[in-house]
């Protein structure tokens, strides 16, 4: 069985942009079955310096799914390239 996809959502409480990412994501998440991580970039200086004005930020591992606002077509075809 094919493990599981694991995303990480870099946001912040107080950008509505992030929220609206969150919101976006939610159904890809429960149609492909796919973990969703959210980090508070606020909660480590590290984090805060890295993705500063970037967030939201979607990754899977190391690979950078989407930056401010989300495109399903384009997670969609990124899911099925790497099956």
């Amino acid at each position: 069985m094919a493990e599981r996809p694991r995303f990480t959502l870099y946001s912040r409480r107080y950008c509505h942009l992030c929220h609206d990412m969150l919101v976006a994501v939610a159904p890809l998440c429960r149609e492909y079955a796919i973990a969703l991580e959210v980090v508070d970039v606020d909660a480590d200086p590290e984090l805060a310096r890295r993705f500063d004005e970037l967030v939201p930020v979607l990754m899977h591992r190391e690979v950078e799914l989407a930056r401010w606002r989300l495109d399903p077509a384009a997670v969609r075809a990124y899911l099925a390239e790497i099956g």
